[in-house]
């Protein structure tokens, strides 16, 4: 009779077994377990914001970040992750646990972004899972004095009137007043070259100096100078910026029907993140952008609070991103 001999690649993978199995526990916990929502949370927070310290997105979310760490007493941390037009901040949060530790605060160049470019490193109905909206912020279009325009179809008649067409500015390629000025000259029928800037001051002062014919500004790059005289105000992107510009109609009061586009702000956590805990992180923000204060300060930067919950917010994002991809292809906008 022949003596079994145990296979030593059989026995080399049962001695192993113990440490696999150990390593598979370890690895499990960041997509197993989920926190208590009626605990939530026990541990520090943090907020990635992928533009840069000072902007809309970043003043917005550390006033209600501080009023959520009051609430919570634990640390809600805002981290800047800046680069590549909000791609590298985007990018990192897409890849942390969905452990209710971690969620991006954006504003809606990050839609605009999504929306034009395929080779952004995510896909935002795969990778990220809405939290809710904190504000709204409508855009006015500015213009030198110089031109003595009256209303937005006099700077329609003057811009159909130049052989060449004409230049109008924004922040960048892809932000979102490169798009309220690209549909604007779509929607109104006349030839206008993109000028690129590094920030929206820079457009805005080009349009002050008549270097480009217009630029897109939200009201704190807008009205301050707009009250001065330095420079006129023709439209505001929706309705609701007559509340902080009274008597400035909206593009489609002026005649220019077809795109309403008011910036927005809102949070996003990584994909898989529990429902229960996205909905507790709305409510807190939405109790916090109720205060005055928040409030107060909301309206000095020329915002108003929308909060949503994560249902209303995904499918907010969801057709932005569809309309803004399509409205962007029919304009001819592509990153650079």
């Amino acid at each position: 009779m022949t003596k079994h001999r145990p296979d030593p690649l059989r026995r080399t993978v049962l001695a192993r077994a113990p440490a696999i199995l150990l390593a598979a526990a370890l690895a499990a916990p960041a997509l197993a377990q989920s926190p208590d929502p009626a605990t939530y949370p026990t541990h520090p927070i943090r907020f990635v914001v992928p533009f840069a310290a000072g902007g809309g997105t970043d003043v917005i979310m550390r006033l209600v970040a501080r009023h959520l760490a009051e609430a919570w007493k634990v640390n809600v941390i805002v981290d800047n992750r800046v680069g590549a037009g909000g791609v590298v901040g985007s990018q990192y949060l897409s890849r942390q646990s969905n452990d209710g530790r971690h969620f991006l605060a954006v504003a809606s160049a990050f839609g605009v972004r999504a929306a034009i470019d395929p080779t952004v490193p995510y896909e935002v109905s795969k990778d990220f899972s809405g939290v809710g909206m904190m504000a709204r912020s409508p855009s006015f279009m500015v213009v030198s004095t110089s031109h003595g325009f009256r209303t937005l179809a006099d700077l329609i008649a003057y811009a159909k009137a130049q052989p060449k067409g004409i230049l109008y500015g924004s922040a960048g390629v892809g932000s979102t007043a490169h798009l309220h000025a690209a549909a604007t000259a779509h929607l109104a029928g006349f030839r206008a070259e993109h000028v690129a800037f590094r920030g929206t001051p820079e457009a805005v002062n080009d349009a002050l100096t008549a270097r480009v014919l217009y630029a897109f500004a939200p009201g704190p790059n807008a009205i301050p100078l707009a009250k001065q005289g330095k420079l006129q105000i023709l439209v505001t992107t929706s309705p609701a910026g007559a509340r902080f510009m009274p008597g400035v109609p909206s593009l489609a009061e002026a005649g220019v029907k077809g795109y309403e586009g008011d910036d927005w702000f809102g949070v996003y956590a990584p994909a898989g993140t529990a429902l229960p805990i996205r909905e507790r992180v709305a409510a807190a923000m939405a109790r916090a952008l109720a205060l005055p204060d928040v409030r107060e300060r909301l309206d000095s930067l020329g915002a108003g609070p929308t909060p949503s919950g994560p249902v209303a917010f995904e499918t907010f994002s969801r057709e932005y991103i569809a309309a803004t991809r399509k409205l962007a292809q029919a304009i001819g906008i592509k990153p650079e």
